[in-house]
């Protein structure tokens, strides 16, 4: 199926519904299938469920990648008080740091060190697996 789309007052195509997502379209954006009648691009069910997983996939790999570095940074420097736990929202993992480093005297700061580095050198996907998605409540490496 080929598809044509009208931006800026100009007919692009014709083009792959993978290929018409690399222009800024938008639900109004008028498209015509196989140079057929134009109709906005909400009219088709197909182009707007790549368009809605489209823009959510890319928000998704933004918002892993910003929470990796975060908590890759937090560990590096304040690793001793959890709070890269915290903010996975791992609560229990938190408060397991924070009790580590007291009866450890801080010496768990090197373990939490290790773990920012790690966590900063890893994919978004490993991380997401690893931290995000993972059922334990303290995960380390």
């Amino acid at each position: 199926m080929k598809y044509f789309i009208t931006l800026n007052n100009q007919t692009i195509g014709p083009m792959t519904a993978d290929q018409l997502l690399a222009y800024p379209v938008t639900s109004d954006t008028p498209v015509s299938e196989d140079g057929g009648e134009w109709r906005p691009l909400y009219t088709y069910p197909v182009l707007m469920e790549l368009l809605r997983n489209h823009g959510r996939s890319a928000s998704i790999n933004s918002e892993i990648s910003s929470k990796k570095t975060l908590c890759g940074v937090l560990a590096i420097l304040v690793g001793t008080l959890g709070i890269q736990y915290f903010v996975l929202g791992k609560t229990t993992g938190g408060i397991l740091t924070i009790l580590i480093s007291l009866v450890t005297c801080g010496g768990w700061g090197v373990i939490t060190l290790i773990q920012g580095i790690l966590m900063l050198c890893m994919s978004d996907d490993e991380f997401k697996r690893k931290y995000m998605d993972s059922t334990s409540s303290f995960p380390l490496f």
